[in-house]
């Protein structure tokens, strides 16, 4: 029988109780009010006796706090000084804001940036359309590559050396029983064929919502990262996509990439084997 842990997981180099530390560090999402011990054993899978002894630990280093619930951690100080210089890094993020949330105004959509988050894609930021309602995804959200328009354009701009490293990571197969191969071949004919993913009715992850995405490339991050448009079917319907909202995110990333200097480069390799 074969051992269902990723490759790497079974190196000798591999730091288990590292990795447990940081499985309990993203079980936080930006909606918790705090987190119980019982809950992070429940999102992270861990034993409860393992997480008690981790979340003590992190707390102790700051990465955890305790502030007024004595029952419910919360991210603590150093995690949050770490994740600013992570954001800080990502400095196209910020001629980005401008841009997205124009986008999100004359789309009427909920625009998002999400990157790959070992077998899913996690949002990173959003952009709410002003004065219109939208769909609510918060940050933290995490979606099935081969279920979600992200996951797909994601997956469609993978190198082959990029795409054996999503496998270690054993994601999901698409709903429909087919590969993820075959998924990402039809992810990088939409890109070739139209510079944006949409995914497939019967693959959707959740099936009232309908989206188009893009990926991006920065010399900052090991892999492509996704800008998408996404709102409920009747706001986006698949004609709305292919006339307007589609060509639109495909122009403001094409923009946002001219602008950090990464013109004429496609966020996808030339062809599936590169």
């Amino acid at each position: 029988m074969s051992d269902p842990r990723p490759a790497y997981e079974q190196d000798r180099a591999f730091a288990s109780t590292l990795a447990r530390g940081l499985s309990v560090l993203r079980a936080f999402r930006a909606g918790d009010d705090g987190l119980t011990n019982a809950q992070i054993a429940e999102r992270t899978g861990l034993p409860k006796s393992t997480v008690s002894r981790l979340t003590f630990t992190l707390g102790c280093l700051g990465y955890l706090t305790q502030p007024q619930r004595a029952d419910r951690y919360r991210p603590g100080p150093t995690l949050l000084a770490m994740g600013h210089v992570a954001a800080a890094s990502l400095a196209f993020l910020d001629p980005a804001q401008e841009m997205m949330q124009a986008l999100a105004d004359r789309t009427g959509t909920l625009v998002l940036f999400a990157v790959r988050d070992r077998d899913k894609v996690a949002l990173m930021r959003t952009w709410r359309p002003q004065r219109v309602a939208s769909i609510w995804l918060e940050v933290g959200h995490r979606l099935p590559v081969g279920g979600s328009s992200s996951g797909l354009a994601v997956l469609g701009a993978t190198t082959q050396a990029e795409f054996a490293g999503l496998l270690e990571d054993r994601p999901e197969n698409p709903l429909d029983g087919g590969t993820l191969q075959d998924l990402r071949l039809e992810a990088r004919a939409q890109l070739v064929g139209q510079g944006y993913t949409v995914v497939r009715r019967a693959l959707r992850h959740t099936r009232t919502i309908s989206a188009a995405s893009v990926p991006f490339r920065s010399p900052r991050l090991a892999g492509p990262v996704a800008f998408s448009c996404g709102a409920l079917d009747d706001v986006l319907p698949d004609d709305r996509i292919t006339a307007e909202v589609g060509p639109a995110l495909r122009d403001t990333v094409a923009r946002l990439q001219r602008l950090v200097g990464t013109q004429g480069s496609p966020a996808w390799p030339g062809t599936p084997t590169d």
